[in-house]
């Protein structure tokens, strides 16, 4: 439970690397009301990933579904707050970020917090979490990659140094060979991009033939 959020940061981090950057980084969300859906049933699935890992069903176990829904809804009210603060208004799309970050920021210490810990924890993830710290610019430039590995790498991060630090540095090496192990052998035998007219026609056609959203004639 102590590093185990720290994980999907190292794997994503490789996965982007291979997987190269986006033709266009404009972007806009393609669906915000899917994205919170998303967001609302990953809070909700997270409450087992962390109380699982108690291997038990026992005080330890209750009190990290607490403090998961502590910090998750802390980073939320934290990230949107910034976002009023340095755009002048908040965002969907801002909210349900925060709250992955929380969720992420937690997860190594849940096991060992209580519930006074827990919104600080949260309300300090988007700190580690944001992607235009110093750090993230540098990488970013190099690969452009969205947010993933900011809420899981620099959150998972900050919670896991904040609890085990030797734990998280063994877990990190690990994922990050175990993880290049697996990513090369499958780029060298099957595609993990689409080609150029697929992604910007959208996978949606390109995939499925099928419009995900046709409203307008």
């Amino acid at each position: 439970m102590a590093v185990s959020s720290a994980q999907p940061g190292c794997a994503t981090l490789l996965a982007v690397a291979a997987l190269g950057p986006r033709k266009h980084t404009t972007t806009p969300p393609h669906n915000p009301g899917m994205v919170m859906i998303g967001a609302g049933m990953l809070w909700v699935g997270w409450f087992g990933f962390n109380r699982g890992s108690s291997l038990a069903a026992n005080g330890q176990a209750a009190m990290a579904i607490t403090v998961t829904h502590l910090s998750a809804a802390a980073a939320s009210l934290s990230w949107a707050a910034w976002e009023r603060y340095k755009f002048g208004r908040a965002s969907l799309i801002g909210l349900v970020t925060g709250t992955i970050a929380g969720l992420a920021s937690i997860t190594p210490a849940s096991g060992y917090v209580g519930p006074v810990a827990a919104p600080f924890i949260g309300g300090s993830a988007d700190k580690a979490s944001r992607p235009h710290r110093r750090h993230a610019r540098c990488l970013r430039r190099a690969w452009r990659w969205r947010h993933l590995w900011h809420h899981h790498g620099g959150g998972a991060g900050r919670g896991g140094m904040a609890t085990q630090l030797g734990g998280l540095a063994v877990v990190g090496l690990w994922t990050t060979i175990a993880s290049r192990a697996l990513i090369k052998p499958c780029a060298a035998l099957l595609p993990i991009r689409v080609d150029l007219e697929s992604e910007v026609n959208g996978l949606d056609l390109s995939t499925h033939d099928k419009r995900a959203y046709d409203i307008t004639s």
